[in-house]
């Protein structure tokens, strides 16, 4: 089985889903050029954000998949941010069928990230201190208890422009909270199994568990 994954984010998703492949599908290896494939490889490049991802890049990697020939599945990966989940899958539908894109044997598989890959992030409800004492945190939980809540659910909040924006930010409040550095270059913890299980529900050592 061979992947091509085109993520959206120049950072934080160039970095998470290689460690979370290495978690769940560690018999796959990374290749550094689209056409090394062989078997159970994968290789990933960033769109360089919305719309590019779409509008330039997917038919370059359209183009690539077919000179390979090789690979089984085609990955984009990007946020909703201010779009519902529908509007990006029909949006990124239609324009390949407009275009007459074809794929051959390989299989388009569309991962929208709602609204941003910081909102997926916070359904680790473990990452949450019970009694909070710093803001801008309290007030963030006061307003949307994303431990109790879905946080795809939550709207923005006060000054912030986009949804993303507030998302990140109740993220990096959780953490701060705990000690712990976050940010798009350096994800920390996200990139770990236990912080990956608590996300999909799946077993793992509690060794490298959040003090």
């Amino acid at each position: 089985m061979n992947l091509y994954f085109l993520v959206e984010g120049r950072r934080t998703e160039k970095k998470v889903y290689p460690a979370w492949l290495g978690h769940l599908l560690p018999e796959l290896q990374r290749v550094n050029a689209y056409h090394q494939v062989n078997e159970k490889n994968y290789y990933l490049i960033s769109g360089e954000g919305y719309p590019s991802l779409i509008y330039d890049f997917i038919p370059r990697a359209i183009e690539e998949i077919n000179l390979s020939g090789k690979y089984d599945y085609f990955v984009v990966c990007l946020d909703a941010e201010e779009n519902t989940v529908p509007d990006i899958r029909k949006e990124i539908d239609e324009f390949i069928r407009k275009e007459s894109f074809e794929l051959g044997k390989t299989k388009l598989v569309i991962i929208v990230q709602n609204r941003c890959l910081e909102t997926w992030f916070l359904g680790n409800r473990k990452i949450y201190s019970k009694n909070p004492q710093n803001q801008p945190l309290l007030n963030y939980s006061r307003y949307y208890d994303v431990s109790v809540d879905d946080p795809e659910l939550m709207d923005k909040y006060n000054d912030f422009n986009t949804h993303a924006q507030f998302h990140g930010a109740y993220l990096k409040a959780l953490f701060e909270e705990k000690n712990i550095i976050y940010n798009k270059r350096n994800p920390g913890d996200v990139l770990k199994a236990y912080y990956l299980a608590e996300l999909i529900v799946i077993p793992v050592s509690n060794e490298d568990a959040l003090n």
